[in-house]
């Protein structure tokens, strides 16, 4: 059985990465890839090593320390026989040192598309300009670097219109409310249950989750986990320690708050406009009191609409790079 090896940041994951594995795949019998970590970096090994595990689940994925130089191709070499037990048969990359790296192990060596014809991308160009790069971006990693933004409020607060309409401004995908779905097909009369929101939120955060992975940079939320506390503290008269794990597990980069100064309308479903008011301020002390990035938007649609474009594009403007390019990466 021939083994391959392969051994990179993953730094985010890209094309270019996916097509030295597809090759690699084509080229051995069993493939290892590592993925080497570092304490600085920003995104965490382990969500670099699942993203190609749900790409590749046959390729056996290890999560290593990056405790050596760059340039020690020696050090790497006795490295990677002394982990792995023995040297790999075959070691696929596309730099400069796959070479004499492979040479030091005594394996076979194959260089794939060094000069980036087949997959026009590194991981430099990435870093350097995310958004025009999203293209080489490949689902998993999407979902975990669209700037998701959620639109929430009390009723007849104009939410989903904002909500459709920053979808529509930036040309994205958007995360409709789960909630309301839920209620046209629940006997109103039923008492609520706390069960009842942990599957909204979970259902809402599954959607968003998977929805995430199709959007271009920045994904437009219809409510969120985070919303459906509040409205569990609105119904059932206080906040749940479920619910509140649950929008815990990925904050939005950005809170848009809708304002209750314009006229409330009923829609068949709203049964809130006495509480109106005091559920704009459970929203808001919330906001505040977990410490998420919010605004609140207030006027016209089209006095809101703008505001938000503005704090929106605001974000896009200050993101930063996934990495500096400090260790080993194949297709760099």
């Amino acid at each position: 059985m021939k083994t391959g090896f392969i051994i990179g940041k993953f730094y985010p994951l890209h094309l270019g990465h996916m097509y030295l594995i597809d090759i690699a795949r084509a080229n051995c019998d069993h493939l290892i890839v590592w993925v080497c970590e570092k304490a600085e970096q920003t995104v965490l090994g382990h969500i670099r090593a699942g993203w190609i595990k749900e790409l590749y689940p046959d390729v056996e994925i290890r999560l290593v320390p990056d405790t050596l130089p760059d340039n020690d191709t020696e050090g790497w070499a006795k490295y990677t026989v002394r982990v792995l037990g023995k040297a790999p048969d075959i070691v696929f990359t596309s730099e400069d040192y796959g070479e004499p790296y492979a040479k030091a192990m005594g394996s076979e060596h194959m260089m794939v598309d060094k000069r980036r014809v087949h997959v026009p991308v590194s991981g430099t160009k990435v870093r350097e300009n995310t958004e025009m790069n999203w293209e080489f971006l490949s689902a998993p990693v999407r979902a975990y670097y669209a700037k998701r933004i959620v639109v929430l409020g009390a009723e007849s607060t104009g939410t989903t219109t904002l909500a459709i309409a920053l979808k529509e401004h930036f040309n994205t995908e958007w995360v409709p409310e789960y909630g309301r779905d839920y209620c046209l097909h629940r006997n109103m009369g039923d008492k609520w249950q706390t069960e009842e929101f942990i599957h909204i939120a979970s259902e809402q955060t599954r959607r968003e989750n998977e929805i995430a992975r199709r959007a271009r940079n920045i994904l437009i939320c219809d409510t969120d986990a985070f919303a459906t506390t509040v409205w569990h503290k609105r119904y059932m008269g206080y906040y749940s320690s479920a619910l509140e794990k649950i929008s815990e597990c990925k904050k939005a980069d950005l809170y848009i708050l809708t304002g209750d100064e314009i006229p409330f309308t009923q829609d068949g479903t709203r049964d809130g406009e006495h509480i109106r008011h005091e559920m704009h301020a459970w929203f808001k002390d919330e906001l505040e009191k977990t410490g998420r990035k919010f605004i609140t938007v207030t006027g016209s649609r089209e006095e809101r609409l703008e505001c938000s474009v503005r704090a929106i594009e605001e974000i896009i403007r200050k993101q930063k790079d996934f990495s500096s390019p400090t260790q080993k990466e194949n297709t760099e």
